[in-house]
């Protein structure tokens, strides 16, 4: 009888001493998984601890282990695309900001261009009527001159215009990324609040 009882009670040991090795094995799994930034589920960390997923489901400290895990990396992933959003966000919308600083810049100078092709076309006639022949010529090179700037002024502002709705676009795909993104934080936050439930 007494040999029988040392039998079981050995067995007993060696089982716990098996099942903390195992546990071992989980923690060293679960670190591991962090440290490479792998998806923490039950099944990667039965497979990285060499364990079967009826352990980590059967074992109380196992599956308190796991589903403390499965928690702080959704947690960290949550933080992550938050901080994913709000920089690509910000860079879209800076372009944009200085998409329209430059173009209102160039809108200005055009103007301001064409307003002395018309004082200098105002000049060409009343100097055609009083002074010699090559004044006029300077002026109408000058005044040529402007024209090319404008022109080349008009091109820059049409391209400004189209980097402008580029930026526009892509910030408009960046806020319904961002949407996306935000419905899926509020998934997964709405799941931490009913529990995580390990299925057996």
């Amino acid at each position: 009888m007494t040999s029988r009882t040392g039998q079981t009670e050995a067995a007993v040991a060696a089982r716990r001493r098996q099942t903390q090795v195992k546990l071992g094995h989980v923690e060293k799994a679960i670190a591991q998984l962090r440290r490479e930034r792998g998806r923490l589920t039950v099944r990667a960390i039965a497979d990285r601890a060499d364990v079967s997923s009826t352990f980590l489901y059967d074992n109380a400290e196992a599956r308190g282990l796991v589903q403390k895990a499965i928690i702080a990396s959704k947690s960290r992933h949550d933080r992550a695309s938050e901080e994913a959003h709000d920089r690509i966000e910000a860079s879209w919308r800076e372009r944009a900001l200085n998409a329209e600083a430059e173009l209102t810049r160039t809108q200005k100078e055009v103007h301001a261009q064409r307003q002395q092709i018309g004082e200098l076309m105002g000049q060409i006639r009343d100097a055609e009527q009083m002074v010699p022949g090559e004044s006029v010529q300077a002026v109408i090179t000058e005044n040529t001159t402007l024209k090319r700037r404008v022109l080349q002024l008009t091109q820059e502002h049409r391209g400004l215009q189209e980097r402008l709705e580029g930026a526009r676009s892509n910030n408009r795909f960046a806020d319904k990324r961002i949407a996306d993104l935000e419905a899926q934080i509020l998934e997964l936050q709405q799941a931490k609040t009913q529990g995580i439930s390990l299925r057996k």
